[in-house]
């Protein structure tokens, strides 16, 4: 049934829209949608555009080589969709820089503000919501899909300051999500005290007076099902209410004391970041997280990588200078050695409560707020889809012509059944979601 009769069925009986979480799954009242598998989505951002040269492969289709800075996603090529061609065309306010990343995911343009950006070009923040926050709202609302955070959001190195540089996750028009950087900071949110039950007001007690109603338009093995339904629900708030007997999947990971948030420690930033990530994924915390890599215009020095130099500084150098190259290069192949490292993670944890792997389940999105740094272009931004779930055939390189990367917005979102129409300025939704399946 869909959304328009479960409507009118709620109006003919007198009910409230609340309930219906309750009742879908009855099956004398048929209302039950279509079971759809778990899927997860990550949106993982690394700045300063690529080296197209060592980044995009050369060939179509199924029969692609990897150049230099895919090659540790090597073992996973059969399940990675590299997308080239799709541009970020959103214009208005703000430097290159500035709608790269608050655009990068929105779609939108940025609203008119103070906030300067290069070239004296101001603005302030995205005028609507991002990719990741409508899938998270999405998910949130619907019972068989709602977990406790909805989407979390990861940061390694990003900084304190809060600008449109450093922030790509929208819950809507002029509200910016900041990442949390501090792995610590993220393992209480994840897995400390929660609401006491003061604070936390029953969902049953609602609609209480609502499930009376429908008790006497159901049969009698419904009644049993809607009773187990409701005993299920006030166990879960009971577990909710005190974290000291939230049942977890898997424990929460040990996190190495005492790792600062400074330039140095990123990779052991990220890896904690990654393992939290996972281990909230296991214990369906959220379906939706973004991993953000620094920030635009990002400027970490790789020492660990025996690189000097800051990688934005190291993005604006001209394609003659041979050495920034290959510091560029090697700067981006470590961002996908970490991709890697998640990647190879989900795919040896298995899936909670069914077959295959958590990898099966989750698609992974690496992107960048430019196509290359020193051109500050935003065509050909670097879109590689790693993973599965969401019905697209993988192990493919497809080339687009300058493809606006809304419409591979509208595709995610399509792949987990939220058909929207258009997404972010509307213009730039013409022709639907990409064909990805």
């Amino acid at each position: 049934m869909n959304a328009i009769h479960r409507r009118q069925f709620l109006q003919r009986a007198g009910l409230s829209a609340a309930t219906l979480p309750f009742i879908t799954g009855l099956p004398s009242l048929g209302l039950a949608a279509p079971a759809r598998p778990r899927q997860r989505l990550v949106i993982m951002f690394s700045p300063n555009g690529t080296i197209p040269d060592a980044y995009w492969p050369d060939a179509e289709g199924k029969d692609f080589q990897l150049k230099e800075i895919m090659s540790p996603l090597a073992a996973f090529q059969d399940r990675m969709l590299v997308l080239r061609g799709l541009s970020n065309k959103v214009r208005g306010d703000g430097d290159g820089h500035m709608r790269g990343m608050s655009c990068l995911l929105t779609g939108i343009e940025l609203f008119p503000g103070n906030i300067m950006g290069g070239g004296g070009q101001p603005a302030g923040w995205a005028k609507g919501i991002s990719i990741d926050q409508e899938l998270k709202n999405y998910f949130q609302g619907k019972a068989e899909t709602r977990t406790r955070f909805g989407s979390l959001e990861f940061g390694i190195g990003v900084t304190d300051r809060a600008d449109p540089w450093t922030r790509m996750s929208y819950a809507g028009p002029n509200q910016p999500v900041a990442p949390i950087s501090d792995p610590y900071q993220m393992y209480g949110k994840l897995y400390g005290q929660l609401k006491d039950k003061e604070n936390l007001q029953s969902v049953l007690d609602d609609v209480r007076e609502d499930l009376k109603k429908v008790r006497k338009l159901i049969s009698a093995e419904d009644a049993r099902l809607l009773t187990e339904h409701e005993t299920l629900v006030k166990q879960m708030e009971k577990e909710i209410a005190d974290s000291s007997r939230q049942k977890l999947r898997a424990t929460p990971p040990t996190l190495e004391e005492g790792i600062t948030d400074q330039n140095d420690n990123l990779p052991c930033l990220s890896r904690m970041q990654i393992d939290l990530l996972v281990n909230s994924f296991v214990n369906d915390m959220a379906r939706v997280a973004t991993l953000q890599f620094t920030k635009s215009v990002g400027g970490a020095r790789m020492n660990w990588l025996d690189i000097k130099e800051g990688h934005h500084g190291l993005s604006h150098e001209p394609d003659k200078n041979t050495d920034a190259v290959a510091k560029l290069t090697k700067i981006n192949k470590w961002f996908c050695g970490e991709l890697a490292y998640l990647v190879e993670k989900l795919s040896r944890t298995p899936e909670p409560g069914a077959t295959g792997t958590m990898l099966d389940n989750t698609l992974i999105v690496w992107t960048n707020e430019l196509g290359k740094g020193n051109s500050h272009t935003h065509d050909n931004v670097p879109f590689l889809l790693v993973g599965g779930g969401f019905g697209f055939q993988m192990g493919r390189s497809l080339k687009f012509d300058k493809v606006a990367h809304n419409r591979l917005h509208l595709a995610l979102a399509h792949a987990v059944g939220h058909r929207l129409e258009t997404f972010g300025n509307k213009e730039l939704s013409s022709g639907g979601p990409l064909k990805l399946a």
